[in-house]
């Protein structure tokens, strides 16, 4: 009997960033490789922002893609859907994607992913507020920020971050979730990416304008409406009335 082997996870325990831990050695690994950690002390999020470590209280994962992809430009929106698809499955919490890939619980910042190309593909970070209390987010300036415990107000069980790790690792690997997506590119996903996108529909700010977001395209782009016409963002950030203190 023919058997295959998952590729490896590899639990780090601190690690400066897992991203970098999978860049640093992405020739070696195979397509679907992860490693996640309990406490990051170097990581940071889009647009070269910190993210917060909150040892043992957090999962802070990334992932190996080393296969072609339709359309890599899209890859964020679709590593959005696919953790999404994972944490309702664990947790049964539904998230809503703030766009292009943040995951909001109870319009709350949850989750935030990192995609990087490299030389033969990604490494997709992903980083998941665990068990951190409301007095931490409020004592690091994070009060637009939630975890799974705070929200659901009750502890998680023994072994979150592990189990969880191994989760997105299956979802992110071949096989998986994104399987569709680097064969077919964004456009299967549209749909579900709109129905989950808590931009669209509200007013919205982004570099240059202000407008009301009506459309995620087929390129993955949020098309906001402004007085001057219609504009398509792909790039920046995004700040949406009603998310994050944005009134």
């Amino acid at each position: 009997m023919k058997t295959t082997t998952e590729p490896a996870l590899y639990s780090l325990g601190t690690v400066g960033s897992t991203n970098a831990w999978c860049k640093e050695r992405f020739a070696a690994l195979p397509d679907g490789a992860a490693a996640w950690a309990n406490s990051q002390t170097g990581g940071r999020g889009r647009l070269g922002r910190a993210w917060q470590n909150a040892p043992g209280a957090a999962l802070y994962f990334s992932a190996v893609l080393a296969r072609p992809m339709a359309q890599p430009g899209c890859l964020p929106l679709a590593v959005s859907l696919a953790v999404r698809q994972v944490i309702k499955e664990q947790f049964g919490a539904e998230c809503q994607v703030k766009w292009p890939n943040d995951l909001l619980l109870g319009g709350k910042k949850l989750a935030g992913i990192l995609c990087e190309g490299v030389p033969g593909g990604a490494v997709c970070g992903v980083g998941v507020n665990l068990a951190q209390s409301e007095a931490f987010f409020a004592a690091a300036g994070l009060a637009h920020a939630t975890s799974l415990a705070a929200f659901c107000g009750a502890p998680l069980p023994g072994g979150a971050a592990k189990t969880l790790a191994g989760a997105l690792r299956r979802a992110l690997g071949p096989g998986g979730a994104l399987d569709e997506f680097c064969q077919r590119g964004f456009g299967p996903l549209r749909a579900e990416y709109k129905a989950a996108c808590v931009n669209l529909g509200r007013a919205v700010w982004f570099e240059g304008g202000a407008g009301v977001a009506e459309d995620v395209d087929a390129e993955g782009r949020l098309v906001v409406r402004t007085e001057a016409g219609e504009h398509a963002v792909f790039t920046g950030e995004v700040s949406v009335k009603g998310i994050y203190g944005q009134i």
